[in-house]
């Protein structure tokens, strides 16, 4: 192969070879999200439908469907411990082992739910397991994204960082898509009591075959040229997470305050509480699980077109401006949501979730070269794993629970409404703390100036 000639901050060892291998990089980058992805949301979507019937049901109609999303918020909390763990093992030995040993653990945890007893069947025994296995999906989850946005964005020229960083943002969308749509088939396979007890398995089943696609695409992409090149160095940090704190631990609390803005709000759909609250048969819209599904697996089409879109724009007008009209824009689908679901119509419904996805995607498809371009390349995969893991907490962790408790006590979706007003307009504020680095080299050479503070008033890290 012939090399590619040298992108700003990269030696000719640390280049792609040909356009050929980019393509591969994006493929294996889009694939592998996908499915991580798909294994997370199909338990948030079985949370908002099954599991609290299943595993919770001693704790009453009303509050079992509290405890279902709170595992779904369970799993956040280890996140930073996936941060953590595969930030270490990236930045001392490598993205692309990370990415294998993530797609393995998500997808063993996902096709063992699938297999579980229920509370009926092995008494408490059955939600203990339960939140065991989502434990460990939120270590997986944890190490996953920073893997996954690196391996793009690192092979990237550097005028292409947003279109490359978009690649591993499309596949939640994508993750939600397939979802939603196997739940949504299995509502019609296996309909109403059939649908309890074993369509809602079969999902979480197929999740074994997605893993052994998923890992032999990842098997094939080359190692990140940045840490070949550190490697080659012998430059790799040996404590990168006490150089992450000691250095950057505002800038570690901003970056996820950025992201939490974005995913107090997708969890709306992602974290299962738009299918509970739309399928709920004694709340006000009450509609068939299967249709609602179907919406949500179409809005997650648009939420995949308008992250793309996200990530090339940011290549043209800069992260930061891209990142503000995405706030301005979620901010109206948030105030559009509920009025339109609250419709009573699975037109209403998927209205709703579209147009809050054209916000969602322009406030996540610029997230990875943004990260990316935040941190310094030595401690770079601990730098955006944390940063990711600690917005995930603030965000979208218990987003699901806090709507479906607001909702309890205030009788009205509006306090929701404005609980996500507050959190897109924390993104936003936080946003504008950062400057916009949108370009810089990325590769060993350039760290001084990477390590130079991208918050506004403060000159270095």
């Amino acid at each position: 192969m012939t090399a590619a000639s040298p992108t700003p901050g990269f030696t000719p060892t640390g280049t792609i070879a040909s356009h050929r291998d980019r393509r591969r990089v994006v493929f294996a980058t889009v694939v592998g999200t996908t499915v991580e992805w798909y294994d997370f949301f199909v338990y948030a979507s079985a949370a908002g439908l099954v599991f609290g019937q299943l595993f919770f049901a001693p704790a009453g109609e009303q509050f079992a469907q509290i405890l279902s999303f709170i595992t779904v918020g369970i799993s956040f909390l280890f996140r930073p411990l996936g941060a953590f763990l595969a930030g270490h093992l990236g930045d001392r030995y490598g993205r692309r082992l990370v990415l294998m040993l993530t797609l393995i653990m998500m997808g063993a945890a996902t096709t063992l739910v699938g297999v579980l007893p229920t509370y009926a069947a092995v008494g408490i025994v059955a939600p203990v397991l339960l939140i065991l296995l989502r434990v460990l999906q939120g270590i997986s989850a944890g190490g996953e994204w920073g893997g996954a946005v690196l391996m793009a964005v690192e092979h990237a020229p550097s005028a292409k960082r947003g279109m490359f960083g978009a690649s591993p943002q499309i596949g939640v969308p994508l993750g939600l898509l397939l979802a939603s749509g196997m739940m949504a088939l299995m509502a019609l396979v296996a309909p109403g009591d059939a649908f309890l007890v074993w369509g809602w398995r079969i999902p979480f089943l197929l999740s074994f075959v997605l893993i052994v696609v998923g890992s032999y695409i990842r098997r094939r992409v080359e190692e990140s040229p940045v840490f070949v090149e550190l490697a080659e160095r012998k430059e790799r940090t040996k404590a990168p997470l006490v150089q992450v704190f000691r250095r950057h631990a505002l800038l570690v609390i901003i970056a996820a305050l950025v992201f939490a803005g974005n995913n107090a709000v997708g969890y709306m759909t992602t974290g299962g509480y738009i299918q509970s609250y739309a399928t709920n048969p004694d709340g006000p819209v009450a509609l068939e699980r299967g249709p609602v599904l179907w919406a949500v697996a179409g809005s997650a089409v648009t939420w995949l077109i308008f992250t793309w879109v996200a990530g090339w724009v940011s290549d043209r007008i800069g992260r930061r401006n891209t990142y503000v009209i995405g706030w301005i824009l979620q901010l109206v689908g948030v105030f559009a949501l509920f009025p339109l679901v609250n419709t009573g119509s699975i037109g209403g419904v998927f209205a709703g979730l579209a147009i809050l996805t054209i916000g969602l995607g322009f406030t996540y498809g610029p997230q990875a070269a943004l990260y990316a371009e935040l941190f310094p390349a030595s401690i770079r995969f601990s730098g955006v794993s944390i940063s990711y893991a600690i917005g995930a907490i603030l965000g979208g962790a218990f987003a699901p629970t806090i709507a479906q408790a607001l909702v309890q006590a205030t009788g009205t979706t509006m306090s929701v409404t404005w609980y996500l007003v507050g959190m897109t307009v924390i993104g936003l504020l936080a946003t504008l703390l950062l400057r916009d680095r949108s370009g810089i080299p990325l590769g060993p050479d350039h760290e001084a100036e990477q390590a130079r503070s991208p918050i506004h008033g403060l000159s270095k890290a």
